[in-house]
């Protein structure tokens, strides 16, 4: 097998990730087995974020590092929260203080006026200097809901509703939400161009 290093700490990234790379003989490891903390996240958009988190944990590590940045983008919210999705109500938030806020600043909007998507970027760095990063994008359509439903994903899943299916992204098994969500269809991708090098 061969080792990655996740830069993250967040078992709910690190179970569908490894998931989804599992097939490709790679075995994900936070970075927290290692003791690296987060880093700071001062990037502007998603792609600078996974760079910086990325070359963090393989600085710390010595290993390849797998970064993703995400978030969702509220259209009513001119995008918001976006980059700032994880701390939407602020530092140390935590998924339900950040859901409460979005209901709050969605409540007077009309459900036709609620459409929003996640966003997904996934970056692999070789080791921390890699000049060339592989860098992966997916997106996924929905709507906010105002009430949660589901009890299945983590983050804002219980409120990210897709028309298509008739639930909310919380109610799809992990399966269903691979093969859909932003962060499957960026892994896709990178699975694709990995196998294409015969990485």
């Amino acid at each position: 097998m061969k080792r990655l290093v996740l830069a993250s700490g967040n078992p709910g990234k690190l179970r569908e990730l490894s998931r989804l790379l599992d097939d490709l003989g790679y075995e994900l490891h936070a970075q927290s087995e290692f003791g690296v903390t987060d880093v700071a996240e001062t990037g502007t958009t998603f792609v600078e974020n996974a760079i910086i988190k990325a070359r963090h944990a393989a600085a710390h590590t010595g290993l390849p590092a797998l970064a993703d940045d995400s978030g969702i983008e509220v259209d009513a919210l001119d995008g918001a929260p976006g980059v700032y999705s994880a701390r939407f109500s602020g530092a140390g938030a935590d998924d339900d203080a950040n859901n409460a806020l979005l209901v709050e600043k969605l409540r007077a909007v009309p459900a036709a006026q609620r459409s929003a998507r996640y966003r997904a970027v996934i970056v692999l760095l070789r080791h921390a200097a890699d000049p060339s990063p592989l860098i992966c994008e997916g997106s996924w359509e929905g709507m906010i809901q105002l009430e949660p439903t589901g009890d299945g994903g983590f983050g804002y899943d219980p409120y990210f509703f897709l028309p298509a299916l008739d639930c909310s992204s919380a109610q799809l098994s992990a399966d269903e939400k691979n093969r859909l969500s932003h962060r499957g269809q960026a892994m896709a991708e990178l699975k694709r161009r990995l196998s294409a090098k015969g990485v």
